[in-house]
């Protein structure tokens, strides 16, 4: 564990600057999102597939996963969502919140996945009586994508869901559950020969090594009395200072021309900020029973396992 020992947490004897703000880009994210979806579909197209039919449902669908995300959010007042596609991989939905609701997290999450199987389904039943080859292989995108993503891992929203329920406040769970998804999804790349599918559990690798280091942190904040359950507009300027001494110390390789102890502000004083507030916890309301939650559990297995079943036993008929 890295040593904090040395860190002054003094507050009477040294003049403590101001934190820096932080600021959050709320224009052009519709452009960006644009432009990242253009970039998605052009690889696509130029890589793995150069049918414009099928590529054209494959954005379809994932804009329609995103979008329920999205509103979802609006509609829980969350601030700055902004929608981005990343090329070849997918997409996300990111907005902020002071508390986050574990029922109001548990919708939003819900809402990407559940539409576009119940889209799916329509659309396969449709074809049932009017065969069609364009809509049955929209109504399979629709199914096997959002089906996927109610997989019981992390990043996916099966995983996400899962967490929020049950996860959200211990660490030593959630760190084993995050390990138990990077070897799921290796080895669905690996068993179904997309190589390329590799690159979201090796970067989860990194991300799980970012993230017990920061948890280092937390708990030597803790262990200092001090409230790292916070925004970053309510955390004081003296705690900045400390948390930013911290990730220093424990990122040294990464911030490696910025000294600890030393509290001037940085040429990459934004990126420090960032990682400020990623140590930082957002206050988490627990507003969800266990009766509720039997209601959310018993939705994710009817969506995950009977509708599929159904799909099935209507394609063998």
């Amino acid at each position: 564990m890295e040593n904090f020992n040395s860190i002054e947490n003094d507050q009477t004897i040294h003049t403590v600057l101001p934190k820096p703000i932080l600021e959050e880009n709320k224009k052009n994210w519709l452009r960006k999102s644009v432009i990242s979806l253009v970039i998605y579909a052009f690889l696509f197209y130029t890589i793995f597939d150069k049918n414009i039919s099928y590529m054209a449902g494959l954005l379809v669908v994932l804009l329609i996963h995103e979008l329920g995300h999205f509103f979802a959010m609006k509609l829980f007042n969350y601030n700055n969502v902004k929608l981005f596609f990343i090329p070849l991989l997918g997409a996300y939905v990111s907005g902020k919140k002071t508390v986050i609701s574990q029922r109001q997290m548990s919708i939003v999450i819900l809402a990407g996945p559940l539409p576009g199987i119940i889209i799916g389904f329509c659309l396969f039943i449709v074809t049932i009586f009017y065969p069609n080859e364009q809509i049955a292989m929209l109504a399979n995108i629709f199914l096997f994508l959002n089906l996927f993503n109610l997989l019981p891992f992390i990043p996916l929203d099966g995983g996400r869901l899962i967490e929020v329920l049950f996860l959200k406040q211990n660490h030593n769970i959630r760190t084993i559950f995050t390990i138990i998804s990077i070897l799921g999804l290796a080895i669905f790349s690996l068993t179904s020969q997309n190589l390329f599918f590799l690159i979201i559990p090796i970067s989860m690798v990194f991300e799980l090594i970012m993230e017990m280091k920061n948890q280092k942190i937390r708990n030597y904040l803790t262990a200092e009395n001090i409230n790292y359950t916070v925004t970053y507009n309510d955390l004081t300027d003296t705690n900045y200072w400390l948390i930013r001494d911290c990730i220093l110390l424990s990122f040294t390789k990464r911030y490696g021309g910025v000294q600890a102890g030393v509290h001037t502000y940085s040429i990459i004083e934004a990126s420090i900020i960032n990682h400020v507030s990623a140590v930082l916890k957002t206050p988490f309301l627990k507003d969800v029973k266990w009766l509720e939650k039997t209601a959310i559990i018993l939705t994710y297995v009817f969506f995950m396992v009977i509708i599929p079943a159904i799909y099935v036993l209507l394609l063998i008929k």
